[in-house]
């Protein structure tokens, strides 16, 4: 069956219908990811987003719930061949079937390095997949991303005990709603020191942050994105992680208002969104990318010890970095310069741009973890 992706500016391609039925707009993006499509497709981080895969084949392996990152989160998917006889002893379906059971409309048989070369060339711009050639361009060009952070951020409080584990749907266990951050020690880790107590604040948050700080005998306390500075401190955290997560960091202004209330209580660490929001809580700004990072090679250069690290990344805006109060340029993207991590030493908190958690990888700077519990602990 045919199916057609619209671009706002007009332009069509044709391909094949992969994938839900139906139709749906987004602002389209490319990742350049080689592997790893289960991340991309179940990051919150893409609310609302049509994703290009650069690379030529996608669902090689099939679907593997296990290495979700959570709900899936795009608005479609685009790909220049969709595998569909995967071959993996973990695939539990073809990565078609997985579209199907998420709802999410895809095309496959486009050329995605022409769509790639426009967006690179152009900027992103919105568009729509369809099983009609046409659309609504003006609708399309209105279209905008609104209330991400809410439509992805967990409703309850949950806290997750050392050494919890995630079941084959990719939840993780161990994990008890609403008066667990008041319960007893059970769970500690070995030797009998009482976990170290982390609040993570979740504007989208990928399950591969509360694995890292599990593993490494953490007590992690998960607060929806509306949580009070009163609601996360009554928990007593001895640390607070800001987590990942969709859209325009300037809409948040109700949690930017609540991050300035706990700066210089508790050491804070921030990824990606969250050290977007760090950054807006010190007073700085932020403006939106011509296409944006998104993919697992992006060069992080850390300017103190002049090392780069290969990362994974996906964003669509940066921290304009000379407008922030107290804070500290300390990484920047080799290829554009763009601000990849901030520190504050007088309120001891630091955000990094990319994803020291990437899962499928690399994991580079999964050091930055053991960064911040050093931190917590002195």
């Amino acid at each position: 069956m045919k199916r057609y992706l619209i671009l706002e500016n007009g332009e069509v391609f044709e391909g094949e219908a992969i994938g839900a039925p139906g139709e749906q707009a987004g602002e389209l993006v490319f990742t350049t990811n080689m592997c790893g499509y289960m991340e991309t497709l179940t990051d919150p981080s893409y609310f609302g987003q049509i994703v290009i895969q650069t690379f030529p084949m996608i669902g090689n392996y099939g679907s593997i719930p296990q290495d979700a990152e959570g709900e899936c989160a795009v608005s479609g998917y685009v790909v220049k061949e969709l595998c569909k006889e995967p071959s993996n002893f973990r695939c539990v379906s073809s990565l078609n079937d997985f579209l199907i059971e998420c709802g999410v409309c895809g095309i496959a048989g486009v050329d995605t390095r022409e769509l790639t070369k426009i967006l690179r060339e152009r900027g992103v711009m919105n568009a729509a997949i369809s099983d009609k050639p046409s659309y609504d361009l003006n609708a399309l060009k209105n279209f905008s991303i609104k209330n991400a952070v809410k439509s992805v951020t967990g409703k309850d409080i949950i806290t997750y005990n050392p050494g919890g584990q995630f079941s084959e749907k990719g939840v993780i266990s161990g994990g008890d709603k609403e008066s667990a951050g008041k319960k007893s020690r059970a769970g500690q880790p070995a030797g009998g020191n009482a976990p170290v107590k982390i609040a993570l604040i979740d504007y989208g948050v990928k399950r591969n942050i509360i694995r890292e700080l599990l593993r490494r005998g953490c007590e992690v306390t998960v607060f929806p994105a509306g949580a009070t500075d009163k609601e996360i401190l009554s928990y007593e955290p001895q640390g607070i992680m800001l987590s990942n997560g969709p859209g325009d960091p300037a809409e948040n202004t109700e949690q930017v208002e609540t991050l300035k209330k706990l700066l210089g209580i508790r050491p804070i660490f921030g990824i990606c969104l969250g050290h977007q929001l760090l950054a807006l809580a010190n007073g700085g700004k932020t403006r939106k990318l011509k296409y944006g990072h998104r993919g697992a090679n992006q060069p992080a250069k850390n300017l103190e010890s002049g090392r780069t690290y290969i990362t994974s990344q996906n964003h669509g805006y940066e921290v304009i970095a000379d407008s922030v109060k107290n804070g500290i340029l300390t990484y920047v993207n080799a290829n554009d310069g763009s601000c990849e991590g901030m520190s504050y030493p007088g309120i001891n908190a630091f955000s990094v741009q990319f994803h020291p958690e990437a899962a499928a990888g690399p994991k580079d700077t999964a050091f930055l973890f053991d960064e911040f519990l050093k931190r917590v602990k002195e």
